[in-house]
Formats: C-alpha cells, sequence, structure tokens
C-alpha cells in the first residue's frame, strides 16, 4: 500500500521531467530549497522525492544534479522541537551524503551505475582492466554512503523514514549488481562466446602487472568486507517486512582465493611464498568466480522482479487517474444536461 502511495504522489513529477518545456533546473532548486526547512518531515520528503527522480525521473534530472558543485549541506541539520526530531535527524544527514555520493558518482563516469546494462555483455564485465580500477572504488565509495543509513528494525517507525529504506534498499540491489560484476571481470573474465554450462576463465588478475594486482587485490579486500555490511543490511529489510521474493541470496567467495591472490602478489614483489600450482590456481578462481556468478544471478533476478512490480504500479496508477478523469468528466456531462 505504502508504495502504491509513493508511485500516485511522484508520478507527476516524473511525468514532469519527461515534458521538455519544464524547467529541471528549476524542480530541482525547488526541493533544494525544500531542504533548508527546520522541519525532518519536510526535508525528509524533499529527499525521497529527489532520490525518487533520480530513479525513475528523465536522466536530465540527474545529469542536472551532477553538474551542480554543491547538493545538500544538511550536515549540521537538527530538528530539535518535534517528536521523533533528533531520531530523524540523524538519519536526514546519512540520507543527504547518500543521495551527495550518487550524484558524485553520476559525475565521475556519466552513468548511473543502478540503471547500467548487466550480464555477460554488460558494461562492467566488459570493461577494461585500467578503468575497471579506476570505476570500482567509485562504486564502493557509493555503497559505502548507502550502508552507512545503519537504520535498524526499530528505527524504521514511520511511512517517512521506510520509503528512505526502500529506495535505498532498491538501490543496494542495482548497484552491488554493477559491483559484483566488476569484480567478477576484474579476477577472470568469461568468454561471451562460450555458454554458462562451459564458460572459460581467463586468469586476468594473475595476468596483471605488479601495482595493478596490488590494486585489484585491495579492491578485493574491499568487496568482501562490503558483502558482508550488505547481508546485515539484507537482514533488516527481511525483518521490516520486505518481499522475501525481493531479497537475493549472497554467496560468498571461498577464502582460498584470497590467499591465492595474497601469495600471487607476494611473489611479484620478491618475497618468499609458497604459490599454487596453475592448475589450483584455476581450480580456485573457477570456484570463486562461480560463487559470484550465482550472486550476481540471484541480484539480477532481484533487480528484475522489482522492475515488473514498479512497472505494474504505474500502469495501474495510470488505469486509475484515467478512470477518475472519466467518472468526472461523465459528472461533468450530467450537471450540464440538467441545467
Amino acid at each position: 500500500m505504502e508504495e502504491r502511495l509513493l508511485w500516485s504522489k511522484y508520478l507527476d513529477l516524473i511525468h514532469c521531467t519527461n515534458e521538455m518545456n519544464v524547467n529541471v533546473p528549476q524542480l530541482a532548486d525547488t526541493l533544494f530549497e525544500r531542504t533548508t526547512n527546520s522541519s525532518w518531515v519536510v526535508v525528509f520528503k524533499a529527499l525521497i522525492t529527489t532520490h525518487h527522480l533520480m530513479m525513475y525521473g528523465n536522466e536530465r534530472f540527474i545529469q542536472y544534479l551532477a553538474s551542480r558543485n554543491t547538493l545538500f549541506n544538511l550536515n549540521n541539520f537538527l530538528d530539535k522541537g518535534a517528536l521523533q526530531g533528533y531520531d530523524m535527524s540523524t538519519f536526514i544527514r546519512r540520507y543527504s551524503r547518500y543521495l551527495n555520493e550518487k550524484a558524485l558518482s553520476y559525475r565521475l563516469v556519466a552513468v548511473d551505475f543502478t540503471k547500467m546494462k548487466r550480464g555477460i555483455d554488460g558494461v562492467m564485465r566488459t570493461m577494461n582492466t585500467e578503468k575497471l580500477i579506476k570505476t570500482l572504488p567509485i562504486i564502493q565509495n557509493q555503497l559505502d554512503a548507502l550502508l552507512d543509513f545503519q537504520a535498524n528494525p526499530n528505527e524504521l517507525t514511520n511511512g517517512v523514514i521506510n520509503a528512505a529504506f526502500m529506495l535505498l534498499f532498491k538501490d543496494s540491489i542495482r548497484l552491488f549488481a554493477a559491483y559484483n560484476e566488476g569484480v567478477i571481470n576484474l579476477l577472470g573474465k568469461s568468454n561471451p562466446l562460450l555458454t554458462l554450462q562451459s564458460v572459460l576463465l581467463k586468469e586476468k588478475y594473475f595476468d596483471m602487472k605488479k601495482n595493478q594486482c596490488k590494486d585489484a587485490l585491495d579492491i578485493y579486500k574491499k568487496f568482501l568486507y562490503r558483502m558482508t555490511k550488505l547481508s546485515e543490511f539484507l537482514k533488516v529489510a527481511e525483518q521490516v517486512g520486505i518481499d522475501q521474493g525481493d531479497i537475493p541470496d549472497l554467496t560468498q567467495a571461498p577464502s582460498s582465493l584470497l590467499e591465492a591472490l595474497e601469495q600471487h602478489l607476494a611473489s611479484l614483489e620478491g618475497k618468499k611464498t609458497k604459490e599454487l600450482s596453475a592448475d589450483n590456481r584455476a581450480n580456485t578462481l573457477s570456484n570463486a568466480v562461480s560463487s559470484l556468478s550465482s550472486t550476481g544471478m540471484s541480484f539480477s533476478f532481484s533487480s528484475s522482479r522489482m522492475d515488473e512490480k514498479e512497472k505494474q504500479q504505474a500502469l495501474e496508477e495510470e488505469q486509475a487517474r484515467l478512470q477518475a478523469l472519466k467518472v468526472r468528466d461523465m459528472v461533468s456531462l450530467f450537471c450540464c444536461s440538467r441545467l
């Protein structure tokens, strides 16, 4: 019900961003102005509306946000007067930082990670190593800002914060799906000409130069940490009643892979180490990529499921609006005929 109300409330604004005669900068600036209000309810709703338009509005909206030098400056926001003011102010500060980071990501790479093409021929799976090493930390920073929202079930106590959490949940699924695919590419790129049942892995990591190996290992270690943090976030989502079918499974890569990556870097640095044989190394990498691919498929399924539900909600809202217009026209016609 809450999601349907959200769609009903924001559908007009989403349509506005698609109209060429609508001043998108003015629309965004109006939302920025609302965040200068002293009420946590007003500010939180303005942030939620902004997030909603970043997700579902025309790309011109997020492009404008990304072009600004500053977005939300709410690090010191505090509503001292209202019920729940102190608690909600904390989440407003965290939420605004995430939206700032989401816009910054777009400015840096000119793409919304949550909307990019996924799959074996997707953007992150086909990106070259040099660009991948520069791009993955940007995803990491955005995911960090999202997970820093840190709400537990007992704090999701009203419709406003619940609406924000739901949007963050949807972003987390799509953002991590891109992140996961980038890490798979970084470790070992699959041959897209082969089927999933017969995947040939190119051991990209083990062919890298020392500096690239160092960067890639650091990225992978941070990835494992964020998997744990995301797992905690998804547990909260489950506890507050988000549809079980929308929550993906996280399959951890075997610990043996991290050991193999560390041993390889140590050997490049001239340290004494017992490195795995080529066969063992290939097997370890294959098992790890298989685990990550399983996670990727689960996240892609959840994302597709949410996409279909959102399309259905939008369709139902449009039908309801058309029906309301028909009823209004019939009433007007009836009233006119009585005169």
